[in-house]
């Protein structure tokens, strides 16, 4: 009977994520792996959570905040870290500079211009606004907002962690 009533007076309780949950979307394709020259497919990294973040390789203040935010989030999960990769796309083809490589190691600096891959992250108009978040099956489904909190955001990814079943 409860659940009759909440139907239909259009009860929706408060969400307790930070991120929009996007229609999920299968992301495929590949593109070169700028750090060591070879090709990084999307099913290569099925099994992990990946941070994306899409950006021109002219790195500008926003491009190394969310960078910053990606790496931070990562480190603070503790041992459940291993279960998340960090992806730059560079939508331009313009290699990063040499300190930012170094400072954000072990992120995917991926040369995704003309590829698959960015057809599938929303529009050109807000792709460089957010990070974006891909289960371990593929599928795009969440984005962060543009001044990304990063605690709120570390905790959202600490929850999906706690609770998905797929390992690698």
């Amino acid at each position: 009977m409860i659940s009759y009533i909440l139907y239909f007076f259009e009860y929706r309780p408060n969400s307790t994520h930070y991120g929009d949950l996007l229609p999920v979307t299968k992301i495929s394709g590949k593109g070169t792996n700028l750090i060591d020259n070879t090709i990084l497919r999307m099913k290569d990294l099925h099994g992990k959570w990946v941070l994306v973040t899409v950006d021109s390789g002219h790195c500008d203040e926003q491009c190394k905040e969310k960078l910053y935010f990606m790496r931070q989030v990562r480190m603070v999960q503790g041992k459940e870290k291993h279960r998340i990769e960090r992806l730059w796309l560079i939508n331009d083809g313009i290699a990063p500079d040499a300190e930012l490589v170094k400072e954000y190691e072990g992120t995917f600096f991926v040369n995704a211009k003309d590829t698959e891959i960015l057809g599938g992250i929303e529009n050109t108009e807000t792709q460089t606004k957010h990070i974006y978040l891909i289960d371990p099956i593929g599928n795009l489904m969440m984005r962060f907002p543009e001044k990304v909190d990063g605690t709120k955001m570390g905790r959202d990814l600490k929850r999906l962690l706690h609770v998905s079943q797929i390992e690698h």
